[in-house]
């Protein structure tokens, strides 16, 4: 069985529900609820199904709802209120199961995770839960039985082995743990990057920290990863590190809810991973993956408000605090927070002068908010920072070659451009902006048309790019081959006053002048900027032929077509 199927089959969980079964609850609460929970707005959706509770407090359906709004919130407190109320009426409830062993995990109420029957949330974290529960107990050698019966279940064996390695660790016994983390065995896939973290740890607990290097490198490879770095470094300088990926039982059962929802990513809802990540936060609140998990699903979720809040969690002394500022940073762009965004990255550039990939972030937001000087200084300091070699530099000449461009300093533009395919030939949007730039400065076009080529090639979907090769075909006199790329490109952009635009002024040229003036009309209907929108207006007038002499171009010879 695959990884796949197993994903699939064994870690089915918290449900989703549908409308409540009694009649009387309160509609006006009820819609309300559900219009704020379709849309992830979880505190209102909260707030509006405890209302409609209050006339129908037994319906099952709106107890869930309640219980799964505030599980979304992180407020496990009352979401335990509903998970109660459904267990006391005895409604088998998954969401409720959850909610329940977690409650119980962080108070090591560990018996009345081993007397549930069935515990009720998925097939593999019911089976994990009471291993670790066993842990809890102090029963270690049935505990290390129920970890080797999950890994004896078809589709299950990383995940049991993956875990006893973690509960040997939990009680000292770190050859036990190392055996199983440095040799997972036939039928097992890799482990996670949080078990080569363990594994690294206990082995500079054993006074092997240049094998710990070498189980780190051969996971993350080089990398600019502050926590890797700061570990690398540290083993470097004969330190020992501390074993903390799971010291308890309770951290293993949050643990296992946080591979849960790692493994769920692209084959669930955000929505339902999201509750594997709460709980997984909930159970080990210094777990600092859960919180970036948790905030960047709620960030795809466009609940922006609550991703910054966990983002927020991250200690400033973590090795992931730069990563978690970056994307609180995101949060608040995305919410059009945009001084907010700046003083956090001005305060995070300030803070770590060092990494450049935090220089480069800072330039973004100031690019982002015509503060080009700054931006462009900003994307200096990265490119300073960043090793030659770093995959990531071509997209800061990048960046800065566009902050040039704005600023109407096209030399240092164009040489950012060349910088950046020097690293990344074919870089699609590189090719396209060099090419197209060239094409409206009349400078190089065979090299420009060559650029846009090998750019649509890299992008045949773009139609931004397929405009601009119909562009230069059109800037160097070649009407009639610009009209089927402008005519694909319109059809890919459909509200892009620009591409319209172009197709319009294609039509005229090869003599199809009724067409042209319809697809002038669509691009006026786009809301162009106001320059377009006038010598869109001219055109529409006048002629594009009356335009050009205006402008002082020369003119277009027209396709005589009386029907046109």
């Amino acid at each position: 069985m695959t990884k796949r199927i197993s994903i699939a089959a064994l870690m089915v969980g918290l449900m989703s529900f549908g409308p409540p079964a009694q009649a009387q609850v309160d509609p006006g609460a009820y819609l309300a609820a559900r219009s704020a929970a379709g849309v992830r707005d979880y505190a209102p959706a909260a707030e509006f199904y405890e209302q409609a509770l209050v006339e129908d407090p037994q319906n099952v359906a709106l107890l869930e709802s309640a219980a799964v709004s505030y599980v979304a919130l992180g407020d496990f407190e009352r979401a335990a209120i509903f998970a109660d109320r459904l267990r006391e009426a005895g409604i088998s409830s998954q969401v409720g199961a959850a909610i329940t062993v977690s409650v119980n995990a962080v108070n090591e109420n560990w018996d009345a995770i081993l007397d549930a029957d069935p515990l009720g949330v998925s097939p593999l974290f019911d089976a994990l839960a009471r291993a670790w529960a066993l842990v809890g107990t102090g029963q270690m050698t049935d505990a290390l039985t129920a970890f080797d019966a999950v890994a004896d279940t078809d589709g299950m064996r990383s995940y049991g082995l993956l875990h006893k390695a973690y509960a040997l660790a939990t009680v000292g016994d770190y050859e036990g743990a190392l055996a199983i983390l440095a040799n997972p065995g036939d039928g097992t896939s890799a482990f996670s990057p949080r078990a080569a973290i363990a594994q690294a740890q206990i082995l500079s607990q054993l006074d092997r920290n240049d094998d710990a290097a070498a189980a780190l490198t051969d996971v993350f490879g080089a990398t600019l990863d502050p926590g890797i770095v700061d570990m690398q470094g540290r083993l470097a300088a004969g330190e020992t590190l501390a074993y903390d990926v799971v010291t308890s039982a309770t951290e293993g059962l949050a643990e296992v809810a946080y591979m849960i929802g790692s493994l769920l990513a692209g084959e669930a809802r955000d929505d339902y991973i999201l509750q594997y990540a709460r709980m997984a936060q909930f159970m080990a609140p210094d777990n600092v993956d859960a919180a970036m998990l948790t905030a960047a699903l709620l960030q795809e979720m466009r609940r922006y408000d609550l991703a910054g809040e966990a983002f927020a969690t991250v200690p400033t002394d973590d090795p992931a605090y730069p990563s978690a500022e970056l994307g609180r940073i995101d949060s608040l762009r995305l919410s059009d927070r945009n001084e907010a965004a700046i003083e956090v990255a001005q305060a995070l550039a300030r803070a770590h002068p060092d990494l450049p990939f935090v220089q480069s972030r800072l330039g973004d937001v100031l690019r982002d908010n015509d503060q080009l000087d700054a931006a462009h200084d900003a994307y200096s300091r990265a490119i300073d920072l960043y090793p030659q070699d770093d995959p990531n530099l071509w997209i800061v000449y990048y960046s800065r070659a566009v902050v040039s461009f704005d600023s109407d300093n096209w030399p240092a533009a164009e040489a950012d451009f060349r910088a950046a395919l020097a690293l990344e030939p074919n870089r699609p949007e590189v090719l396209n902006y060099l090419g197209y730039s060239l094409v409206e400065r009349g400078e190089k076009l065979d090299e420009a048309l060559d650029m846009i080529e090998r750019a649509v090639e890299g992008r045949p979907d773009s139609g931004a790019i397929i405009d601009s090769l119909g562009w230069v075909y059109f800037t160097l006199g070649r009407y009639e081959e610009a009209v089927a790329p402008l005519e694909t490109a319109a059809a890919l952009e459909a509200t892009d006053p620009i591409v319209n635009d172009h197709l319009g002024d294609a039509y005229w040229a090869v003599g199809r002048k009724r067409e042209a003036r319809f697809q002038w009309q669509r691009a006026l209907s786009f809301d162009p900027d106001e320059a377009l929108a006038a010598r869109i207006r001219a055109k529409l007038a006048d002629g594009l032929d009356a335009v050009r002499a205006a402008e002082g171009q020369p003119p277009i010879t027209l396709a005589d077509d009386p029907t046109q």
